[in-house]
């Protein structure tokens, strides 16, 4: 990673988590946008999700479209979010796109495209916040073909994930909060 990036972020993230009132949504923009610069994707290909307050279902907090579209129950089989809190294991995949899971939020247009496109390789993580998993943190290359959609994600680029991932928990709970 970037360490300019890493340095960026870690800066944000204590400012967010210092003012913790109003600097949220601007706050969570920049988390975007930094994640998404270090992994040379487009910041629509960075998810956060956060587990529900009744600890059954994971939601999106970003992309934003998706905060609408509906719930992951942390119970699902095809979910690979899900999977990544239960097992509690960062995974990356580069086949993503014949990979069975659930297609809906994919569908979702998020640019200007008129149908998203589909997910062809993705790295997902869970985001710790005080020993206790609060979300998950993912990255995704999309496109019509795997060749279309960029190079393959690496171990490397998994551990740094990581690195992201626990560098964003403490401004998780803010997040959670006011995008309830």
């Amino acid at each position: 990673m970037p360490s300019e990036h890493i340095t960026d972020l870690k800066k944000w993230v204590a400012e967010v988590v210092r003012q913790s009132s109003g600097a949220e949504f601007v706050g969570l923009n920049r988390i975007v946008d930094l994640i998404s610069k270090t992994f040379a994707v487009q910041p629509h290909e960075v998810a956060i999700l956060t587990i529900t307050p009744d600890d059954r279902f994971l939601r999106f907090v970003v992309p934003e479209k998706l905060q609408q579209v509906g719930q992951i129950p942390l119970t699902s089989t095809n979910s690979l979010a899900s999977r990544t809190v239960r097992e509690k294991r960062p995974e990356v995949i580069n086949h993503f796109a014949v990979v069975p899971h659930s297609s809906v939020f994919e569908a979702v247009p998020i640019v200007q495209e008129e149908r998203g496109e589909p997910i062809q390789k993705i790295m997902s993580v869970a985001i710790v916040h005080e020993k206790k998993i609060v979300g998950v943190l993912q990255i995704s290359r999309k496109g019509k073909t795997a060749s279309e959609a960029g190079a393959d994600f690496t171990h490397s680029q998994l551990r740094e994930l990581k690195t992201v991932a626990d560098t964003i928990g403490p401004c998780v709970p803010l997040f959670t909060l006011t995008h309830a």
